[in-house]
């Protein structure tokens, strides 16, 4: 893997490229991962991947742990690994082991030996011997390191000792490696300044090709978050770039962006598809209809519509006017209605697709905003726009 900063905005925001060895088109960052189980997207099959816009669309990530329940660590090997077993040559894959979806740190049952998790297959202790067992079976092109992830709530203690184990078990999986997959460093310290601080020093010393910063999203609230983030960024090295997970919002994409995060991942988009929402709002920041705005049954918040609402049930307009994606481009907000209330696994697949479509154009619009010195002002007119339409449900609840 390969990485390069192509662009900065007047704070820490960077536009960059990733370049991928398997793959020939390099992906531009700030960029979303796509969230996926077992190695696929949720809902979206494979022959309906290309539809989606490409090199954005092909950063995959994966959750290791998925893969306790069904094939072994040798039967994923022997197959050739993720993108010879999923028929995936073209796409990336980016190995993390909390998914915020079916695998989340479990800290109270978290030892000295490895990490625990909540998993389909129950609690499950994970030790760094058994972790790059599945990583190197697997052979992705990114993968992050254990950690022991706290909440915010959690004391100092609990927090240094996050720390201590997180940088140990870096070592481990680093000295039990395979050859090939550019290692990501974690990086802890729940909402303690001071231990994330120690947390990214320790890591920005060891030889790694990036950095994952886990530990978001977790109880930490909006107000605190930057504070956190620029502690970390501002040891990194600016040649590497950054991942996170725990930020899906919109909002929370741009605090992460200004302070200098690359990648990202995309549970904000599983969760809108599977309650029946659609991202409809506009992708610079600026909705021009915003003091007409009125409360309605069709549960809109401003950036989405819920395509359960009756409301939609004889509306055979797209979801977004001029939206080129598949479901926008084949199929009407009734059509969809009528998929969701007769339970059809159709319609989670055609509101993925639109909600991947538009993601991915949001983080295109951040990109350019970037490169043309404009992200501060991209930011502030988004939150601004976001802020107006609270205020104004407020007054009309």
């Amino acid at each position: 893997m390969k990485f390069a900063v192509k662009a900065w905005s007047n704070g820490s925001a960077r536009a960059g490229v990733v370049q991928l060895g398997n793959f020939p088109h390099p992906i531009e960052t700030p960029c979303l991962l796509l969230s996926t189980r077992k190695g696929l997207p949720f809902f979206i099959s494979p022959d309906l991947l290309p539809s989606l816009p490409s090199p954005d669309s092909h950063l995959l990530q994966v959750c290791p742990l998925h893969f306790l329940e069904g094939l072994s660590p040798k039967t994923i090997s022997n197959s050739g690994g993720l993108h010879q077993m999923l028929g995936l040559h073209d796409y990336g894959f980016a190995a993390v082991t909390r998914d915020s979806i079916q695998c989340l740190p479990e800290y109270n049952s978290t030892n000295k030996v490895g990490a625990s998790f909540e998993t389909p297959c129950g609690r499950l202790l994970i030790k760094p011997v058994e972790y790059m067992e599945l990583i190197s079976s697997m052979r992705p092109n990114i993968w992050a390191t254990l950690a022991d992830e706290v909440p915010t709530w959690v004391s100092d203690k609990r927090n240094r000792t996050s720390v201590d184990r997180t940088v140990r078990w870096l070592d481990d999986c680093i000295a039990l490696s395979p050859a090939g997959g550019a290692v990501f460093g974690a990086i802890v310290g729940g909402s303690n300044v001071e231990e994330r601080r120690r947390c990214a020093q320790e890591v920005a010393k060891r030889n790694v090709s990036g950095y994952w910063i886990g530990g978001f999203g977790l109880g930490e609230s909006r107000d605190e978050r930057p504070a956190l983030l620029n502690t970390i960024t501002d040891i990194l090295p600016e040649e590497k770039p950054r991942l996170i997970c725990g930020l899906g919002l919109p909002e929370e994409v741009l605090q992460g962006v200004a302070s200098g995060i690359d990648l990202f991942d995309s549970v904000y988009i599983y969760h809108l598809t599977l309650g029946g929402f659609a991202l409809t709002f506009p992708l610079n920041g600026v909705d021009e209809n915003e003091s007409d705005f009125q409360l309605s049954d069709n549960g809109s918040d401003r950036t989405k519509i819920n395509l359960r609402a009756t409301v939609y049930r004889k509306d055979t307009s797209p979801i977004v006017e001029g939206c080129s994606c598949y479901t926008c481009q084949n199929h009407t907000k009734a059509y969809i209605n009528h998929l969701l209330n007769v339970h059809e696994m159709l319609a989670q697949t055609l509101i993925e697709i639109h909600n991947t479509h538009h993601y991915l154009g949001f983080f295109r619009a951040i990109r350019e905003a970037i490169k043309t010195g404009n992200f501060e002002q991209f930011h502030r007119q988004f939150i601004e726009g976001r802020r107006n339409c609270v205020a104004v449900a407020a007054v009309h609840a």
